[in-house]
């Protein structure tokens, strides 16, 4: 396989008009944005950038100069002005004298918000020294694949002089923090014409005297790098091809097969999230002979291993025998051998204040012939974990075809993954939200009720997968939600649920965009009516077609995925009043609800074993955002009850005990209790949500 080529190369985007009219700071986020944009440049998170500006002092009104940096968190392609911290830059300076060496450096991170301007809130970066003490007035700090491919080598000195001819410097390895910026700031003096300095097995610092400058510094530079590894790297790649990848639709197949197994083994402390990809980057890499050695070696980067763990797991996979029962089969033993491997790296490398052994449990999973799953407790951080992953393959590519790839010390690695500053920020995380990790798909997720029930799910944490047989509605609702949660976390797929095979799909792509399901929310839903000797066999057929074979089928498909999991999980069933209560004109409609129930009450006690709970919401009359209440049979209810259908929504409601109309946020509160670990002693209920019917009170 040959080397993917970029869509185009690294180009600036630098607008002289835009930036005509933007102050110092602007110029910063403008130049930062711009540096974010491209993953070349830097991966998701990763990276800083900071400007020197003389300000006004809030408290004297005298100039002084102010550093701003990127503070803690955030991403450069999205951050805004208050995603960077400003500090005083003399009182920066000034704490070099409260710096009492190697052994104590993390205290000094303490100190830095003395240092703070304008009462600024945003959390200075650890990376603070690192900009502070190089006497320029733009600094870049990026994690170009290019870059690094060079700075991972066994002799990454001897090939930044090779390459750069002088124009950058050279550190070897150390933990960023405050005695690397005090190395920066020396090596940066002794040599005022370096343009910038690569730190070994790290990453890359550039500057300029003007925002303009450095940034067009940074992508020179990393377009020099890119430029000397294509006509130096030696071929083949990765040690040549060993096996051929597997067609993509098998790939897919085989994955979806594969991720609701996985997930199952490694959630059983925290629910895991998955994401599958099978780029040319990462099938040249699985494909290679030299998959497995150089997946021992771990990552170089920092950025690259907290994000992936040091190492990835390779699954026992020969795809000229694809035998899927044969991976199956050797996976728990896999697994515990990774996990016992990673618990050993712990006790070896332990200091006396180091944090507990983490989820030893792997983040990324390499398949010969298939591509790359990742694993996270959320969508986000599962696809950031496999985009960081590509950048190290694109390092190890650079590096091992110029030189020898070699990965961080291990102690090293420890010290960053288990650093008590780490630990410290991931103790301050919000707590997860109730339905954290939970993969729901939601049929009927168009429509009213389908709309509201993914918001409800989507705010306590879900991840959500919505079908519908109206596309066009779908993608409205997907817009519509992903505004709200984010676009990791919701997808559609159109599908009848008529149709066994259409299900099936649905499935398939919960596995593959989520790595399984939790949730069935079986919602998909028609009505009509009818007096009894006008009930056509096609009006009762269609009614029995998706009020109780299409949740016979949804719900067949969710168990079987949860039942192969061993996770347990929850379904219910949106069915309605009327399957409780006789209606005069709607016969079809009354017995396919009524066998929706039944339905629901038999899967209970089949799952009840498995963990998995089903419990049926009855809705009545919820008139808003219905594509139900919107077509015919709001018309055929106000001629079955002698009433004009403009006055459909206050016949029900005044019907009703409480006097009160039903809404589909209703249902989906209803919904989400049952769904969630609150209703975690409850299957085979049914749960009214009607205002109040007195007939349809449960028996």
């Amino acid at each position: 396989m040959n080397q993917p080529k970029q869509k185009q190369p690294i180009t600036s985007l630098w607008d002289d008009a835009k930036a005509a009219t933007m102050s110092e700071p602007e110029l910063l986020l403008y130049r930062s944005n711009l540096l974010g944009s491209d993953l070349r440049i830097t991966n998701f998170g990763g990276g800083n950038t900071s400007a020197k500006v003389m300000m006004d002092d809030p408290l004297t009104g005298e100039k002084v100069e102010v550093l701003w940096v990127k503070g803690s968190g955030g991403d450069l392609g999205s951050i805004k002005l208050d995603g960077f911290s400003t500090l005083y830059l003399d009182k920066l300076h000034a704490l070099k004298k409260r710096y009492r060496g190697l052994a104590n450096e993390d205290e000094m991170v303490g100190y830095l918000p003395h240092a703070t301007f304008n009462l600024n809130p945003r959390a200075a970066s650890i990376d603070t020294p690192l900009h502070a003490y190089i006497n320029k007035k733009h600094v870049d700090h990026m994690h170009p694949d290019s870059v690094i491919a060079i700075a991972a080598t066994a002799n990454s000195r001897a090939l930044t002089e090779k390459i750069f001819e002088g124009v950058l410097g050279w550190l070897p390895w150390k933990r960023p923090g405050f005695d690397l910026g005090l190395d920066l700031e020396k090596l940066s003096t002794e040599q005022p014409n370096l343009k910038g300095i690569i730190l070994e097995g790290h990453g890359l610092f550039t500057w300029g005297d003007t925002a303009k400058e450095a940034y067009e510094t940074t992508l020179a530079i990393i377009k020099r790098a890119e430029e000397w590894l294509e006509a130096n790297i030696a071929q083949p790649v990765f040690g040549g091809q060993q096996h051929q990848a597997l067609p993509p639709a098998e790939r897919a197949a085989f994955a979806a097969k594969l991720m609701p197994l996985l997930r199952g083994k490694i959630s059983k402390t925290e629910y895991k999230l998955g994401h599958f990809e099978d780029s040319d980057t990462i099938l040249e890499f699985v494909n290679s002979k030299d998959l497995a050695p150089l997946a021992a070696l771990g990552t170089s980067c920092p950025d690259h291993f907290l994000r992936t763990k040091i190492r990835p797991f390779v699954v026992d996979f020969d795809p000229t025998k694809p035998d899927f029962d044969a991976v199956a089969a050797g996976l728990d033993d896999a697994l515990e051998a990774y996990r016992a491997d990673y618990t050993a790296y712990y006790e070896r490398c332990k200091r006396d204040n180091s944090p507990a052994v983490r989820d030893a449990n792997p983040i990324i999973y390499l398949i010969p012939g298939v591509g790359m799953l990742s694993f996270a407790k959320d969508k986000a951080t599962a696809r950031i974990a496999g985009e960081f992953y590509v950048n190290a393959i694109n390092v190890m590519r650079g590096a091992n075809g110029v030189d020898k790839y070699v990965g961080l010390p291990e102690q090293e690695a420890f010290d960053i993954e288990y650093w008590l500053l780490e630990e410290a920020k991931l103790q301050r995380m919000p707590k997860p939200k109730s339905l954290a990790g939970r993969i729901a798909v939601v049929t009927g997720g168009a429509g009213g009720i389908g709309q509201a029930v993914a918001k409800q799910l989507l705010s306590e944490g879900a991840c959500v997968l919505l079908t519908d047989i109206d596309g066009g509605a779908l993608e409205e609702a997907k817009s519509s939600l992903a505004k709200v949660a984010g676009k990791d976390n919701v997808a559609t797929i159109t599908g009848n649920i008529t149709s066994e095979e259409q299900v099936e799909a649905v499935f398939t792509e919960s596995a593959l965009r989520f790595g399984g399901v939790d949730l069935l929310i079986s919602n998909a839903g028609i009505a009509s009516s009818a007096p009894l000797e006008d009930t056509t066999l096609e009006v009762w057929d269609r009614n029995q077609d998706i009020l109780v074979k299409g949740y016979f089928l949804a719900s067949r498909a969710a168990f079987r995925m949860m039942k192969t999991q061993k996770l347990g999980g929850s379904m219910v069933f949106v069915a309605s009043k009327n399957g409780l209560v006789a209606s005069a004109g709607a016969s079809a409609y009354c017995t396919a609800k009524a066998a929706e129930i039944h339905l629901a009450r038999c899967v209970a006690l089949e799952g009840a074993p498995l963990g998995i709970r089903v419990n049926v919401v009855n809705p009545d009359a919820v008139i808003k955002g219905s594509k139900i209440w919107d077509g015919k049979w709001k018309q055929e209810r106000a001629q079955s009850n002698k009433i004009e259908a403009d006055d459909v929504e206050a016949f029900y409601r005044d019907r009703s005990m409480l006097k009160r109309s039903v809404l589909p946020e209703d249902i989906a509160e209803a919904v989400y209790f049952l769904s969630s670990d609150k209703a975690g002693k409850s299957t085979g209920n049914v749960l009214n949500v009607d205002a109040g019917n007195a007939a349809a009170f449960t028996r």
